[in-house]
């Protein structure tokens, strides 16, 4: 069969799989500026921007999550939160998107991550992103907040067909992923033989094992062959090129989607992510599991100045104009 006419006949399916976001989740925090109405800070003398709205989004591993959501997966979200403002505001757009949040681990140890994009508009009426904000913690993740990661996984896994695991930072044991926590991760995979593990990590790729592994053409930490002794497949993602796929000691190439117009990378990764674990729960291979993801993928890069899903229709649509 046709690898367009396979991903299609198994997508209604797809609100029949559960599957646990592991990792680092972060606030996405869009700021939008109006010029118009710059005001001169008194206090300093500088620039005081005005905001005219401001949106939400859940990000890293919420970007994961509210990609599965849109498609209707059922997701169970693991991951950490501060007991902070911007902690409430994460856990409400995971809420609000139909998430599982039960298995989050609040901590006031931490703070949110988070991501404040403050978005200046132009004459034209389009947005230019300014400098990013972030807040981040900096401080190695308490081996008690480990503890409640790893327990809280175990309660989703029963429920759940795949985990995709969200390694966001390269700050070595800062975050949701610490190097005790990835070798549990590469563990339970014999546990649960049945599951799939996909591992996504911008900074730890060699150090998973015996989970499929997602990078990019910059994340590929020496060659793919001394990659491949994690026991699993490995996924690279070359941009507007697709992505290669290492199986089975083969190479296989998967295609783009091409897309004009103006375009918007942030989160291309996360629904790559989103469309390949899906993929795989529903009995897909694993190249036509991440073709899945690059279509899912090809949408959200064209919703700009936002961090974009892609609906169930969208994706059908531009599978089937694939194959005309």
């Amino acid at each position: 069969m046709n690898p367009i006419d396979n991903i299609l006949r198994v997508l209604d399916q797809a609100s029949s799989r559960t599957i646990t976001v592991f990792g680092d989740f972060c606030l996405d925090k869009y700021l939008y500026i109006n010029p118009a109405r710059d005001e001169n800070s008194l206090e300093t003398g500088l620039t005081a921007y005005q905001v005219d709205k401001k949106t939400l989004y859940p990000g890293a591993a919420g970007t994961v999550t509210n990609n599965l959501r849109a498609l209707g997966v059922n997701v169970h979200c693991v991951g950490l939160v501060g007991e902070d403002g911007e902690g409430y505001d994460l856990l409400t757009c995971l809420a609000n998107i139909g998430a599982h949040t039960e298995q989050m681990v609040v901590s006031n140890t931490i703070p949110t991550s988070t991501y404040i994009k403050p978005m200046r508009r132009n004459t034209d009426g389009t947005y230019t992103e300014m400098n990013r904000l972030d807040i981040r913690n900096f401080q190695e993740t308490p081996h008690e907040l480990e503890n409640q990661l790893i327990n809280n996984l175990h309660k989703t896994l029963d429920e759940s067909q795949g985990v995709v695991i969200i390694d966001q930072f390269l700050q070595r044991n800062c975050s949701a992923i610490t190097d005790r926590v990835r070798d549990t991760l590469s563990d339970l995979t014999h546990q649960y033989p049945d599951h799939f593990f996909l591992a996504d990590s911008r900074g730890f790729t060699a150090h998973y094992h015996n989970v499929i592994i997602k990078c990019n053409q910059h994340e590929i930490p020496g060659t793919l062959e001394r990659l491949a002794e994690n026991n699993r497949a490995i996924v690279v993602t070359v941009g507007e090129n697709g992505a290669f796929v290492y199986e089975n000691s083969l190479m296989i190439r998967i295609p783009p989607f091409p897309v004009t117009g103006p375009l918007d990378i942030v989160g291309a990764g996360d629904a790559t992510n989103a469309g390949t674990i899906l993929g795989l729960t529903l009995g897909l291979p694993l190249p036509e599991s991440v073709l899945l993801g690059g279509c899912i993928s090809s949408i959200t890069i064209q919703q700009i100045g936002v961090t974009g899903t892609a609906t169930m229709e969208q994706v059908k649509e531009r599978l089937g104009a694939r194959i005309q």
